[in-house]
Formats: C-alpha cells, structure tokens, sequence
C-alpha cells in the first residue's frame, strides 16, 4: 500500500497519450477529445508514430522525442507494447501512467509469463505507478483532466467516486451529469494491479477537495492494508460502498455450519462496518445516503420521533423505521403534557406525533419545539402532506427558523411532489436534509444510524488478551500440534472441548468408547441420563446421519443404541472412518437456548467469527451475524445484538434473561483463541447452552492445518502485548511501558491534566483545554499498523497511572513516522522520556521505518537537546518558532541506558 507519486497521477502538470489517434471510434481518438475538451492547462502531448498531429495539437513519434517528462502518461496501445512503453516511460522519469489496454492479465511471453506481470516488474523498477489496466480511465474536474475514454465528463464537485467496473463508472456518469451531481474524482481501477482501493482511499482520505468517497467494489487485494486505509479515511469523511456480488452459491457446499452460515458476503459485509463505512445497495441510495450525511447533524442517540399533519404518513414511517431495526422514541409524561397544553385534543397523544390535517406553520413549530427539548427524542422527523387549508411554503418556513436555532438533528418529507416541491426545495437550500416519501426519509434516518454505530465500532481497537485472562495456551497448542500430527484435519470432539477448557469455556463431560461395549463399561460408571454420539473425522453433521441419540440410562440402553448406531451411520454414510463414540452427560439446562459461535477462515479477510441461533437447524433457520478479530465486550455485544436471537436471550414469559457477560466472555475467548493458535482454521460450538447461570458448550468441531504465523494474518492488527516491557528509571522505580490501549482514555485526560502550561504549549503548540471525546478517543484507539504509541504506566492505588507517551504516525510507503513525546514535569530527569524515545527508535527501524521526524518549537531548547542527544539532525525551518528534525534509522542504532 503506498501514496508514492500518486500526485502526478491525481494532479499532473503535463499529460502523454501513447496510442492518440483520429481514428473513428478507437481509444486512443477518444482519449485526446476528452483530454482537449477538459480544459487541461498542462502539456496534452500525443504520441503517434505516422502523424504530424493528432487533433490539432503537434504529435510526437516516440516517448524519447517528447519536449517535457510528462507527469502521467495515458496508454491505449495493444498488450504487446505496454511493457516496453512503461520502460521508455520510466527513462525519462515519468511516474504515473493509466494503462487502458485489456487484456494483459492473461496475455503471455514467450516464456510463459504474464505481460501484466512484466508491465509491473519494469514500473516498480522506475517507481512508476499504474491505474488499471483495462480500466475506463480517470477524471479530476477541478483541474479540467479528463484521462478517459468516458462517453461524456462529469461536472465539479466535492464527493470522489472510484470503481472496479468501468461499465458501472459511464453508468454512474449518466446517471449523474442531468441530477448535477459533481465529482472530485472520478476513478476507474480496472483490474488494479498497481493502484488499488488501499491507495485511493489513502489518498482522498487527506484530500481537501473530497468531502466523502463512494466506492463499487467487487473484490479486495490486501485485506490488512484495505483494512487500515478504510479506517484512516473513514475517520476524516463519510465513506459509503457497493459491494457487488452478494450470493455465493459455494457457502452451500461448507463442511460446518459456520462455513455455511458465514458467506462471503456477510464477511465483507463485517468488514466494511468495522472500518466505519456505510454500505448501501444501488446507486440512489448511495447519493441520497452521502446527501443525508453532509447535510445532518452529529446524532446524539438513535430514537426517532415523527411529527406529522397525517396518521396515514406517521403510521407508513412508523412501519419503515421499525422492520429496518429502527427504534421509536416513547414520549414521557412531561413532554405529552407540555403538546397537550399547545395541540388540539384529538392530536394522537403519542409517538408518532399527529397534530391533525390543518396544523399551520405555527402549530408546527409549537410541537416541534417541545419534541427538540425533550430528552427521550434525540431526531425529529417532520412530515407534511399538502392541503387545501394551509401552505406548504409558510410551513417550510416556520420549521427552517425552528431548525436554524437549535442544535438536534431535525429530517423533513414532504410528501408529494407539484405542490410541496418548492417548499422541499427551500429546505434542501436551507440545508436541512429533505425527502418525497415516509420510506425514504426512515431509510436515510437508518443510514445516520448505521453510520454512527459504524464510526463507534471504528473507534474500538481491542487488546489482545483479556484482562485478568490467562488461559493455558500451550495445552491448547499441544492438542492441536497431536491432532496435526495424527494427520487428521478435523479434532475428534473430545480434542476440541479440550482446547476450549484450556481457554476456560465450559465443556459438558465427555470420554471417548471405542467400541459398543466401551461405551456401556464408561455409561454404568456416569450418574444419571447420557448423550451418544458417533466418532469420525469424516462425519460433520453427526445427527443427518443417525450419529446422535440422547436421554439413554443405564449401560444396556447405551449398548443397544451403540449398535443401532452403527448400521444407521453405515448405511448413511457407508465410506466414513468410525473411531468409536462420545459419551457425554446430559446437561440439565431447562430453558437454555441453543446459540452457535463459530470461526471460519475467509480467503480474503482472513478469521472471522460467527454467532447466531444454534441446533441442527442452524443453517434452515439463517440467523447469524460475523464480526472480525479481534474482539472486546463492547464489539461482542454488537455481534450478539444483530441476531434475532438476542431478543430470546434477552428473556420473556417465564424465562430469565441468559448471562449476557459470559455469552460475550466466550465470544473473547474464541477470539483470543484464533489470535493465539493460528493453526485453527474453522471451529463450531454447536450448540453452545445460554441461560442465566452461563454457557455451557455440548458439542465441538474445530479444523486444523498446519501453518506458519504471519503477521498479517488477521484483517486488524490486534493490540501487540509482545511489546510491553519492564523498564527501571534513574531513581530505581519500575515502571510498565506498553502501546496504549483504548481503555487508556481516563487515566489519559488525567495525564494530560497533570502537565504544565508550559508542557502543552511545547506538546500541542499552543495552550489547550481539556481535550474533548472524540480526540482523546483518537489518541488512545490507534491502528497499529501505521501508529504506535508507548506510555509507562505505575500502579498506585490500584490504578495504572499514565507517566509519560511517546507516538509515531508513519506514512503508508513506510518511509516516514512523525513523533512527538511528553512526560510529566515532576518526571523530569528520571530518564523516562529517553527510554521511551529509545524503545520508539527500535520499534520503527525494526519494521523498516526509513526515518523519524517531528517538529520543535524554537525556544524548547531542552528538547532540542534531548532529540539531537538520540541523533536528531536539524533539517528545516517549518515557520520562524517551529524547526524540523529528522533521525535516519538506517544509521546505527544508540544503545539503551
């Protein structure tokens, strides 16, 4: 993943077409009309060997006779060319290219090898990058380049679209130009073997002129690197995505029922949601969704309340919000009794709020003042549908003024469309998000809930173990490292609850009998009523077979049943290896519900875990939900709560509610497992029993293969304890330096409340109050796989007790990291702030860091010292007080004291 020279892609200040043309319809012939047409002020060069000029404008025979080094280069010639004009290309220092020419991916050389792979070889060789190919091209309307063979430009705008299908993007532009809807960007990737979704979003994530980036996907790369780009330009603006492809035909053919129940598609989806995207399903969704967004204000809770001149349109949003998961804000006695005093009698006296077909503008404002000061009500839907009796404009009015002096979130419809469209008009100019339908106002309301729940799930970066957790890893590794050896893919069950108890979730007795009279010997030794299972690695749903029977007592039941057992399996399943039984205890759980917790192995995105509602019926009944590890409480229970089986673990009749705390634990746990024990590949706990004493797992399935651990192996890097380490200051105290976590923020605003004036003015360059939720969150909840940030920490008092932090931010090539480190003053001289400079050091040049730099203010000339003390040159002055200094890590390294 890397921002290299995606500046002369983006924003070139001359442009080359190799392959321009006037040919009637031809690529090349296109590209230079639209390039003309633009309005481009660069340098339009075209390259055509047997013309004078192309269009007008003088043309050049080859790369080598052009005037200037183009920034980008455009190149529609045919596959067998491309590579060797990449490498003119590359002589003379170009460093972005958009190669439109299909078919290189699976065109060969003479020895076999892909012409795809050869364009790449010789780009990389220069630094060159590549947009496509087989791509549409690219526009930036601001800068008049269009670098496409698009059938006609887009307008300008502030939202940057970037697609895998070039047929979607002329689709997109037509659907655009006469709604006038403008672009910033407009970017076809085409087969991606260079510039991917990673790099985009990289780059329009800190682009000015981006207000919010719409992406169509069909498929991802890298999944770490898709994963760390998504978030880092979903925390800075709206990012909203298509994903196409939802139905996978191949989950059917899975070998358990998490790989049945975790399609791809619900994997992407998981994965979009945890980067802080919105996913939406076509086109007017997308734009009405990214409108919504620009327009809204920061919800403060999800409880909507409809205010309405109609039951009819109130009833219609009602049924919307509440079959898309939506929740409708329940008025309290004090806010009905504050409308009664205002409304008509016959006004509904509930949520929705109707105030009867003649309500003026002033009725209007009167009840939505009162639903904005309510506590219970944190979005105001108005709604209007015409009448003969009063004005649709005049009402408009009243609710703009009202909107305008308070700060809640406050959406609009009014329904219809000759009469109520102006005044629809003026509150979309007013810039309160407006809507025709009751349908599409609920949904758009929906889409600020899902983004907001997104944005918090973006924010949460769990550890990588629990606290207070300890499980016993090398027994679990030891049993799959047997199961390995036996050569068997599939753990017997026994194995399996044996991994799980060694990460403490509790197991239903279970012995293995291998044999009818084995089984029978183990039954008469067990108390009360027994559960037979058969024993095959080759058999994953033991109960389709007849490999299930339950409530057997005493030891000539079991026998029996053993027996039957077997013809039944035989005849079902007359190929599989039988090891023998699984005689379990029958777990006495009355009114337990049956919930499954999977993990599978997703190609793209690496282990994922599924919950849902469990039993054989598993995969008819399709109620699951997929997260991504790694895991915390607070994004366990938001996988829980996406399935239709919370509301029963919630409790109803005589049932009490399950132990939500132990179903999440477990959640963990199974998380934690996967992050330890890379070698499990696909695990079912099936059913796993939940009710108000805990869970309890009867039944186990877990898959190895053998593997070497990468780091990259999970979509999200979890918190990294290796690098903890136990550090003695001067004074002899101990002290825990750690990377942060995000459970860090309390005792981080009490760290920074402890720091002098003088501390902060030389920290954040400038006096700052105490810093609000949302940055404190953003210095706490990093991506460590771009930042790092070591604080020492001291127990006193049984808190862990924030010393001193030192972060680096590093650039997506890599090269880069900026620092900037603070201690507390009464810390001064205790060597702490070299000690974690010095741990940051090693850090970054063990990852490959080219370099550290940051930024001192002039007259901090203790730091100075302290930085150039570690190697810190003095590179540049940024402004007359602020000067930059720079430690090249490929120097050698200065020994820690």
């Amino acid at each position: 993943m890397s921002v290299r020279n995606l500046t002369s892609l983006f924003r070139p200040k001359s442009v080359a077409v190799i392959g321009a043309s006037e040919r009637d319809n031809s690529v090349g012939t296109v590209v230079m009309r639209n390039l003309l047409q633009g309005g481009f002020t660069g340098p339009i060069m075209p390259i055509n060997l047997k013309m004078q000029a192309v269009a007008g404008v003088l043309a050049y025979k080859d790369v080598e006779s052009l005037p200037v080094v183009p920034d980008l280069a455009v190149i529609c010639t045919p596959p067998n060319t491309v590579t060797e004009e990449i490498r003119k290309l590359g002589e003379r220092g170009t460093r972005a290219a958009i190669v439109l020419t299909a078919g290189l991916a699976t065109a060969q050389d003479a020895n076999g090898k892909s012409l795809q792979a050869n364009m790449m070889e010789v780009a990389r060789s220069y630094g060159m990058r590549i947009l496509g190919p087989n791509c549409l091209g690219l526009m930036v309307p601001a800068i008049g380049l269009n670098a496409s063979f698009a059938h006609q430009p887009a307008h300008v705008g502030r939202i940057a679209f970037v697609s895998q299908s070039g047929a979607l993007c002329t689709a997109v532009l037509d659907w655009a130009r006469p709604k006038g809807i403008g672009f910033s960007h407009f970017i076809s990737l085409g087969d991606s073997a260079d510039v991917d979704f990673g790099d985009v979003l990289d780059y329009l994530g800190s682009d000015p002129s981006t207000r919010a980036i719409l992406i169509y996907m069909e498929s991802i790369h890298e999944r770490r690197n898709f994963m760390s780009a998504a978030r880092a330009a979903a925390r800075n603006k709206p990012v909203l995505a298509i994903k196409a492809g939802r139905v996978v035909e191949s989950a059917l053919a899975a070998a358990s029922h998490t790989g049945a129940l975790a399609g791809a598609d619900a994997v992407y989806d998981a994965a979009l949601r945890r980067a802080g995207m919105l996913r939406v399903f076509d086109l007017d969704e997308m734009f009405t969704a990214v409108e919504t967004l620009a327009r809204s204000r920061p919800m403060r809770g999800e409880k909507l309340a409809v205010l309405t001149n109609g039951g009819g349109i109130g009833v219609m949003a009602v049924d919307e919000l509440i079959s898309g998961g939506g929740k409708l804000a329940e008025l309290a006695p004090a806010t009905i009794d504050k409308l009664d005093k205002m409304l008509p009698k016959m006004w509904s006296h509930a949520n929705p709020v109707d105030i009867v077909g003649d309500a003026n503008g002033e009725r209007y404002v009167k009840a939505l003042d009162v639903l904005l000061e309510a506590d219970e009500v944190d979005t105001v839907l108005v709604m209007h549908a015409p009448t003969a009796i009063t004005s649709s404009t005049e009402i408009a009015e009243q609710v703009i003024k009202t909107v305008k002096s308070h700060k809640a979130n406050v959406m609009t419809c009014w329904v219809g469309q000759e009469q109520v469209g102006p005044a629809r008009r003026m509150i979309r100019d007013a810039g309160i998000p407006a809507y025709e339908i009751p349908g599409a106002a609920v949904r758009a309301f929906m889409h600020l809930v899902d983004y907001r729940r997104n944005q918090e799930m973006l924010m949460e970066t769990p550890a990588s173990a629990l606290s207070g957790f300890t499980p016993a890893t090398a027994t679990a590794r030891l049993v799959v490292e047997n199961a390995l050896a036996s050569g068997n893919a599939f753990m017997s069950e026994p194995e399996a609850k044996a991994v799980l108890a060694a990460y403490g979730i509790p197991t239903v007795e279970t012995h293995i009998a291998r044999n009818p009279a084995d089984a029978s010997r183990i039954a008469s030794q067990m108390e009360g009523a027994v559960a037979l299972k058969i024993l095959s690695p080759d058999i994953s749903h033991k109960s389709d077979v007849g490999g299930v029977m339950l409530n057997l007592r005493g030891p000539l039941d079991v026998e029996k049943a053993a027996n039957l057992m077997l013809d039944k399996v035989a005849l079902a399943h007359p190929d599989a290896r039988i090891q023998g039984f699984t005689v379990q205890r029958m777990a006495k759980r009355s009114g337990s519900q049956e919930i499954i917790i999977g993990v599978t192995t997703d190609p793209i995105f690496g282990p994922v875990i599924m919950f849902g509602q469990g039993g054989t019926a598993a995969e008819v009944i399709n109620d699951a939900a997929i997260a991504l590890p790694p895991l915390n409480m607070s994004l366990a229970h938001e996988l829980v709560q996406r399935t239709r089986v919370y509301r029963l673990l919630q409790g109803y009749r005589d049932r009490p509610p399950a132990d939500m705390d132990a179903i999440c634990l477990t959640l963990m746990k199974i998380s934690q497992l996967i992050i330890d024990i890379p070698e499990i590949a696909e695990l079912d706990i099936n059913p796993l029993f939940a009710d108000a004493q805990g869970v309890l797992a009867l039944d186990a399935r877990i898959r190895v293969t053998a593997t070497s651990f990468t780091a990259d192996r999970l979509a999200i890097r979890p918190y990294p304890k290796e690098l903890e380490e136990v550090m003695v200051l001067h004074d002899s105290r101990k002290v825990l330096v750690r990377p942060i976590r995000p459970e860090d923020e309390p005792n981080h605003h009490i760290f920074v409340s402890k720091l002098t004036a003088e501390d902060i003015r030389f920290r954040f360059f400038g006096l700052v109050g105490e810093l609000p939720h949302s940055e404190m969150a953003r210095l706490t909840q990093i991506d460590y796989d771009r930042e790092m940030a070591f604080i020492a920490t001291m127990g006193e008092n049984g808190s862990d007790e924030t010393l001193g932090v030192v972060r680096t931010v590093t650039d997506p090539d890599n090269e880069m990291a900026e620092f900037a480190v603070v201690c507390r003053s009464d810390l001064k001289g205790s060597g702490l702030g070299r000690k974690l400079m010095l741990k940051m050091i090693n850090y970054c040049r063990a990852r490959g860091t080219g370099k550290i730099v940051g930024q001192v203010l002039t007259d901090n000339t203790r730091m100075l010292k302290f930085v150039e003390s570690l190697g810190f040159k003095r590179i540049k002055y940024v402004e007359s007080d602020i000067v930059e200094v720079a430690l090249d890590l490929r120097a050698p390294a200065i020994a820690a004291e």
